[in-house]
């Protein structure tokens, strides 16, 4: 039997490229579909995306300019010397998010399909303490032994 954090890597390996193919379907990286899910939500400036996010400046930048080159998020240069972007999603952007989330939505029905509820919450509950786990780790200072 493999071990929990072994089990978590094959997974997640899994859904990146279960992932992958969704958002390729639809011209989109995993990375720009999550940042586009973002912007829909009401997160509209490179500052507060950078912090949900956790991206780079560089990076979050890149992807940006990808999302608005495929118009699926616009922008908007606002302030007295017009440096401070808005970023909207356009139609385009949300009918596209709309696909994708759709798609996820049915690819978690298909791998919980024979889960009871109480399963399903207990995974959750024990995922939601592992992330919590995990970020205290991410926040120590020592070295990982």
């Amino acid at each position: 039997m493999k071990s929990s954090l072994a089990a978590l890597m094959a997974i997640n390996k899994v859904q990146q490229t279960l992932l992958q193919r969704m958002t390729k379907q639809q011209h989109l990286t995993v990375s720009e579909w999550q940042l586009l899910d973002h912007i829909g939500g009401g997160e509209n400036t490179q500052e507060i995306l950078a912090q949900q996010t956790r991206l780079d400046t560089s990076t979050l930048s890149r992807q940006l300019k990808g999302l608005v080159a495929k118009e699926m998020v616009s922008k908007e240069a606002i302030g007295r010397d017009k440096r401070q972007l808005i970023y909207s999603i356009t139609p385009v952007g949300t009918e596209t998010a709309a696909t994708i989330n759709s798609a996820f939505e049915a690819l978690s029905d298909e791998v919980f399909e024979h889960w009871s509820t109480d399963e399903r919450n207990l995974l959750q509950i024990l995922l939601n303490r592992l992330d919590k786990s995990m970020d205290r780790q991410r926040n120590v200072k020592k070295p990982l032994a």
